[in-house]
């Protein structure tokens, strides 16, 4: 069986993707909507020029023709008239009949243009109405009241023949006039039953096309998206056996594809997460109870320490009382030696023990840093008051944390900036305080020595000195603990650069949950 031929994906038309679809479906509608367009076009232009042949033509130049007959009636009344009475009066009729039958020959000539039938009728019209008035009309107009009764008289005969000629050719091209107007309202009256089914059929179709393009978009697009979708979300509500189904064109099938591709790796990459958070498990718990252990090692050693200790410094200076005048100079340096170092020894056991305390042994609560620090300074007392120190400090808020530690806290900073003075001069310490977001960051900074910049990192590193011990008693333990009560605390603590001469330690220490919803309702005050 070939695997690479059944990863092919589909073929033939299943292989268009949605732009193609769209294409084929939006060129096909336009073709369609194209030749619907002609054919309403064509319907309605029909409608029109029928419409114009009708109302611009056929209708104004029947009209025309029975206004020329009136006119010509009007004529013949007036030659009558004045052929039995002599009166010139009698001859307005025929004056105003030949205005009017020259405008009306002036608009047929306009209208028949169109029509070889109606072009025929008004020149024989036109040569009846010569005759009648060469013979009859022109004669006894032109004459004088004798002679035109005369004349009158003579071709009474005559002038009746050739005006009934004149009524009859007048007659024949009205009724052509008439048929071919109500020829033309009858293919109007059909042009417009055809546009009407024709702009019925016209919005029938459209309607069935956007009923299919509706359709269409809904199977091969709407739907596959939706169930893409669905898919998509219950995998990321966690339901990682959920299969994305690959359905609708070329493409989405391809998106689908892709995405259960991505959740067949994210379920793989799920269980080797699982298996690392298992095995990560198990390691947090033996490093947790190992460090219970080494905690519970480092208490018990340093208490079962403290008796060893004790007993070798005093014995060690019962020694040198009892046998002092026995012994040499060098054995009193000796023996001295092995004090200093076991009372160094039980310091150094006493710090190791105060700083595994630190986050074990721990009481939590609202804490004013204010008190915390007036308890440092109390404890520091004796060293304030032999140094001439000077501790200024802004007005501190209160925190969530444990008191005690925090108080060791300020004793250690305090205790550094006094110890590490300058010899010139009396220290003086300033403590500040400031809110940054949701933290409140401390400042200590004293006018001391300093801390050389490639130190700042060192400092806080447990038993890390700068000095030595006869220049600068102590353990090298306190900022350690320091950094580590901080950290506890979900805090940060560093060197601050300074200008000038001193050091400056800043730490923070988080607000109260009070204080942060206090601080966040005041910005969205804001």
């Amino acid at each position: 069986m070939d695997v690479g031929a059944g990863r092919r994906g589909p073929v033939g038309i299943a292989r268009w993707t949605t732009r193609r679809w769209l294409t084929l479906g939006i060129a096909v509608s336009g073709v369609l909507l194209l030749v619907l367009g002609s054919l309403g076009a064509w319907a309605l232009g029909r409608t029109s020029q029928l419409t114009d042949e009708v109302v611009r033509y056929r209708s104004p130049a029947l009209i025309n023709s029975v206004r020329l007959e009136a006119a010509l009636v009007n004529q013949e009344t007036g030659i009558r008239g004045y052929g039995l009475t002599g009166r010139r009066d009698f001859l307005k009729p025929y004056t105003e009949g030949r205005a009017d039958e020259k405008t009306a020959l002036r608009a047929l000539d306009g209208l028949v243009g169109t029509s070889t039938e109606a072009e025929d009728d008004l020149r024989a019209v036109r040569t009846d109405v010569r005759a009648w008035q060469r013979k009859v009309a022109q004669p006894i107009a032109a004459a004088s009241a004798r002679d035109a009764v005369r004349i009158s008289a003579d071709r009474a005969t005559d002038g009746k023949q050739l005006f009934d000629t004149v009524r009859a050719s007048l007659a024949g091209q009205q009724e052509h006039l008439r048929a071919a107007r109500v020829r033309a309202g009858a293919e109007l009256d059909t042009a417009q039953r055809l546009r009407n089914w024709m702009f019925t059929a016209i919005a029938l179709v459209i309607a069935v096309l956007m009923c299919g393009i509706t359709y269409a978009l809904r199977r091969g697009v709407t739907v596959p998206l939706t169930r893409l979708s669905a898919a998509a979300r219950e995998v990321g509500r966690g339901q990682f056996d959920r299969q994305v189904p690959a359905t609708g064109p070329a493409d989405l099938q391809q998106l689908a594809r892709d995405v259960e591709s991505m959740r067949e790796r994210l379920v793989r990459e799920l269980a080797r997460s699982e298996e690392a958070r298992t095995l990560l498990d198990q390691q947090a718990e033996d490093l947790k109870r190992s460090n219970a252990e080494l905690e519970q090692f480092a208490y018990v050693a340093s208490h079962d320490l403290q008796e060893p200790l004790r007993k070798i410094s005093s014995f060690t200076q019962l020694l040198q009382r009892r046998y002092g005048d026995k012994l040499d100079e060098r054995a009193d340096q000796y023996i001295g030696f092995a004090v200093d170092g076991a009372n160094r020894m039980q310091v150094l056991i006493n710090d190791l023990l105060m700083f595994s305390r630190v986050g074990r042994v721990h009481d939590e609560q609202t804490v004013e840093v204010g008190d915390c620090l007036s308890n440092a300074m109390d404890s520091l007392s004796v060293a304030i008051e032999e140094s001439g120190a000077r501790i200024d400090h802004d007005e501190l808020p209160a925190v969530h944390g444990d008191a005690g530690q925090l108080s060791l806290l300020w004793q250690n900073l305090l205790s550094n900036a006094i110890k590490f003075r300058a010899p010139d001069r009396a220290p003086h310490i300033r403590v500040t305080v400031r809110q940054e977001q949701d933290m409140w960051r401390f400042t200590v900074r004293d006018n001391g020595i300093g801390i050389a910049p490639e130190f700042r990192e060192k400092v806080f590193v447990i038993f890390q000195r700068l000095h030595t011990r006869e220049a600068y008693p102590g353990t090298g333990i306190g900022l350690a603990m320091c950094k580590k009560t901080v950290e506890f605390h979900g805090g940060t603590i560093a060197v601050d650069p300074v200008d000038g001469e001193g050091t400056s330690i800043s730490f923070t220490l988080p607000l109260q949950p009070s204080a942060q919803a206090a601080d966040s309702e005041g910005s969205l005050l804001r």
